[in-house]
């Protein structure tokens, strides 16, 4: 059940969302409720929705532990002894001593419910901070790049596919293809990407994951060289490299991809050519409103879809009685975000 101050602050955020412009329906669908439950919590007297009004048994248990009780199990598990262990080895301890206050599953609640059940001391888990976001509104400002297996005849042995892409317009602007993963390889793409792409470096973003090709120190002393600006993930959360692991789930994916191994490290490398001038050059890629990676590369893709609009009114012109609505939205993409902060970018959609 939605507890009565949920509701007051769900009502305050979509009356302060409307107020800003936006839409009743987008902004009630961002919290998870309909406009039909925002009404009746509207009509709702606040007196008489004050409290729960369910009945329930209000009988304490014979067995419920007493105030004293709960209070020295927070002593104890809070003591300079019993800090850094979690109640499964406090119990027995305390039982060594001639100790018993309650049982194990009556430790691990009292904690919970004062907000202790978690690591203590020195015990304390690493907090993995969510890496900063970036906006691109032109090419070459952030690239994300990865590291995907190509399989080859022999079991367990991979070939492996380096691939740089453009957020803001999706072009694949390097890749290469070896036997191994290393860092001076990896840098040696990034300055063949640069080159290929006449730019210093200068106020471009390189995001890759946390592992040792992405990381390692000639890596690094190339991107310092350079004057591109590092990015990782965290450890472990592919979420965060999102363009290139969509980039990669559309290679392997496509109806043209082997259903068996390479036959050697040439093989693959032709396919992937193959691959690459395709969805440059002809793949409508849905990020970017339907448009080729290379034409938004370029800026071809604001005559594109300008002419996209006029197609679609000349339409709706003669033959008005088929558009319920507004034609397609075939907008320009003003600006693409890689790991935006979630809070600003609800706030985005409530207002569009």
């Amino acid at each position: 059940m939605i507890s009565i101050e949920e509701r007051k602050k769900a009502v305050s955020l979509i009356e302060e969302a409307c107020n800003a412009g936006a839409r009743q329906e987008k902004a009630c669908a961002l919290l998870g409720i309909t406009g039909r439950t925002l009404q009746r919590w509207n009509q709702t007297p606040d007196k008489s929705i004050r409290t729960d009004q369910r009945q329930y048994n209000k009988v304490s248990p014979a067995n419920k532990l007493s105030t004293a009780e709960r209070q020295e199990i927070i002593r104890i598990c809070n003591s300079k002894k019993y800090m850094n262990l979690p109640p499964s080895q406090i119990v027995p301890v305390l039982a060594d001593t001639g100790t018993f206050i309650a049982s194990e599953s009556s430790f691990y609640r009292v904690l919970h419910e004062n907000g202790q059940q978690h690591y203590r001391g020195k015990s304390q888990a690493c907090r993995r901070k969510k890496p900063k976001g970036f906006i691109a509104t032109c090419p070459n400002q952030v690239w994300t790049w990865d590291i995907t297996y190509l399989p080859s005849l022999i079991k367990g042995v991979f070939f492996y596919l380096y691939m740089i892409t453009d957020i803001y317009s999706r072009k694949i602007v390097g890749w290469e293809i070896h036997d191994r993963q290393d860092d001076d390889l990896s840098s040696n793409l990034v300055k063949m990407a640069c080159l290929s792409e006449r730019i210093s470096g200068e106020d471009l973003v390189l995001h890759s994951d946390n592992g040792s090709p992405m990381k390692g120190a000639t890596m690094l002393a190339t991107l310092q060289h350079l004057g591109v600006i590092p990015s990782f993930s965290r450890p472990s959360v592919s979420n965060d490299n999102p363009y290139s692991e969509a980039l990669f789930k559309t290679l392997k994916y496509t109806p043209v991809y082997p259903s068996g191994p390479f036959n050697n490290i040439e093989t693959a490398r032709e396919w992937v050519l193959s691959f690459v001038r395709w969805y440059n050059n002809k793949h409508y890629h849905s990020g970017i409103k339907f448009v080729t990676p290379d034409a938004r590369h370029s800026g071809r893709d604001k005559e594109i879809l300008e002419n996209r609009k006029k197609v679609y009114n000349e339409a709706k012109k003669l033959r008005p009685e088929r558009w319920t609505r507004g034609i397609r939205n075939w907008n320009f993409i003003e600006k693409v975000s890689l790991n935006p902060d979630k809070s600003k970018a609800i706030a985005e959609k409530a207002s569009a």
